[in-house]
C-alpha cells in the first residue's frame, strides 16, 4: 500500500528501531490505561473516593516526569536501547504488583514506580527512531510509534472486558496481565542496535551541556514547548482518565449510565479514530509542516471534546467519539519530530525527556482536579476542562518554530 511505502526507504536497523519503540509504547499504554478502566472497582474495593483515585493517577504522571528526566540522561549517556529495555522492565513489573495492593497507599507506591518506567520509555524510543529514520519520513515514523498507544489502549479495553465481564475475575487479575510486556525487553536486547548517530557522538565525546536548550531565542522556544506539552497532557489525562467512569456512572452522578459492554464498544471505536489521528498527523506534518498541523489538531480537539461532554446520548457518543480521539490525541505524533529537530544528538534524549516530562508535572494535576470536580459537579462539567486546556495549548503552539525539513546532527 502507498501509505506504507516509506517503510521500504529505510534500512533494517531503522525498521527494527521503529518496531521496538512502537511495541514499547503500545505496551506502555496497555499497562498505564488499565487503571482508568478498573478505577471504579478499585475505589469500591479499597474504599476511596474519585478525588483520591485521581490523585493516584496524578502520582503516576509525576513519577513519569521524573522517569523521563532520569532516562533521558541514561539514554544519552549509556544508549537508547539500554534505556528502553530498563524502562519496559520497570513498568511491567510494577503494573503486575498493582494487583497485590491492599490499600490506596500501597497502590500509590506501585503506581509511582510504574510511572518512572512509563516516562523513560517515551524519551528512549523517540530518540531511537529520530536518529535512525531519514528526515523526509521522520514525521511518519514517529507517528506510527505514537499510534501504537491507541493499539495498547484498545488491547487494554479488550483484556479488561474479557477478564472481568466474560471470565468474571476481579480487577486484580487485570493488573497481573501487565507483566507480559517484560518479554519485549528480551527481543530488544537481541535485535535492536544503538543508532550510529549516537555511537558517533559518544566516540567524539560531544558536550552534553544543556546550554543549547536555553541559549538566546531557544529559551523562549524551550519554555513554550514545555508549557504547550503541559497543557496538552493536562487535557489528555484529565479527559481519558475519567471518560470510562463518565460512560458508566449513574446519571444522577453526572454520568451516562451505560453498561460495561457498551462502554467497551464506545472506547474501542474511539481507539480506531485515535490510531488514524496519530498516523495521519505524520503524513500531514511531513507535507505541510509540523506547526500548522499541530495547532489545527489542537483547535479541533477543543471543539470535539466540548461536543463529547455535551451529550449523554450513546449513539451521538458513538458517532463523535472517533473524531474526538482523532484530534484530541493525534497531535502527540508531532511532539517527537519537533523536539528531535530542535536539539542536537548529544542532548536529544535529555532535551526530549525534559520538555515532555516537565510538562507532565503540571499535567499531573489533571486527574486529581477533574476527579475532584466530578465529585462536586458531575463528570460532564469536569471533563470540559480539557477543552479549555487544548485552546491554551494551541495558543502556545504559535511560539514554536516550523522544523519541517530541518536536518538533525
Amino acid at each position: 500500500m502507498a501509505m506504507f511505502s516509506f517503510w521500504h526507504e529505510a534500512d533494517s536497523k531503522a525498521r527494527r528501531s521503529l518496531v521496538a519503540a512502537s511495541l514499547g509504547w503500545m505496551l506502555d499504554s496497555f499497562d498505564v490505561m488499565l487503571y482508568a478502566l478498573v478505577v471504579q472497582s478499585v475505589m469500591a474495593d479499597l474504599v476511596f473516593d474519585a478525588a483520591t483515585g485521581g490523585r493516584l493517577q496524578s502520582y503516576t504522571l509525576l513519577a513519569s516526569a521524573a522517569g523521563g528526566l532520569i532516562f533521558g540522561v541514561i539514554a544519552d549517556r549509556y544508549g537508547r536501547t539500554r534505556a528502553l529495555i530498563l524502562s519496559v522492565l520497570i513498568y511491567s513489573v510494577f503494573t503486575a504488583l498493582c494487583g497485590l495492593a491492599q490499600s490506596a497507599l500501597q497502590l500509590a507506591v506501585f503506581r509511582v514506580c510504574l510511572g518512572i518506567g512509563m516516562g523513560g520509555e517515551w524519551a528512549s524510543g523517540a530518540a531511537l527512531v529520530s536518529e535512525t529514520w531519514p528526515g523526509k519520513h521522520r514525521g511518519k515514523a514517529l507517528a506510527f510509534v505514537q499510534s501504537s498507544w491507541a493499539v495498547g489502549y484498545g488491547l487494554a479495553v479488550i483484556a479488561d472486558f474479557i477478564i472481568r465481564t466474560v471470565l468474571g475475575f476481579d480487577w486484580r487479575v487485570v493488573f497481573f496481565v501487565g507483566i507480559a510486556p517484560a518479554l519485549l525487553a528480551l527481543w530488544v536486547r537481541r535485535n535492536v542496535d544503538e543508532p550510529e548517530m549516537w555511537q558517533r557522538a559518544r566516540r567524539e565525546r560531544h558536550s552534553r551541556s544543556l546550554r543549547p536548550m536555553v541559549a538566546g531565542p531557544m529559551l523562549r522556544i524551550t519554555v513554550a514547548l514545555t508549557l504547550m506539552n503541559a497543557a496538552t497532557m493536562f487535557a489528555w489525562w484529565g479527559f481519558n482518565t475519567w471518560v470510562p467512569s463518565y460512560l458508566t456512572a449513574a446519571p444522577e452522578a453526572g454520568g451516562v449510565g451505560l453498561s460495561e459492554g457498551i462502554k467497551a464498544g464506545l472506547l474501542l471505536s474511539s481507539q480506531i479514530g485515535m490510531w488514524f489521528g496519530y498516523v495521519s498527523f505524520g503524513y500531514i506534518a511531513d507535507a505541510i509542516g509540523r506547526k500548522r498541523t499541530y495547532v489545527g489538531y489542537l483547535v479541533l480537539a477543543a471543539l470535539f471534546v466540548w461536543l463529547y461532554t455535551s451529550t449523554t446520548n450513546a449513539w451521538i457518543l458513538l458517532a463523535i467519539g472517533p473524531f474526538t480521539a482523532f484530534f484530541a490525541t493525534g497531535y502527540f505524533s508531532g511532539f517527537g519530530a519537533v523536539s528531535a529537530e530542535l536539539y542536537p544528538t548529544s542532548i536529544r534524549a535529555t532535551a526530549q525527556g525534559l520538555t515532555y516530562n516537565i510538562g507532565r508535572v503540571a499535567s499531573a494535576l489533571a486527574p486529581w482536579m477533574v476527579g475532584g470536580a466530578a465529585d462536586v459537579g458531575g463528570y460532564a462539567a469536569a471533563l470540559s476542562m480539557a477543552a479549555i486546556a487544548f485552546i491554551v495549548a494551541a495558543a502556545l503552539g504559535g511560539f514554536i518554530p516550523e522544523t519541517k525539513g530541518r536536518a538533525i546532527a
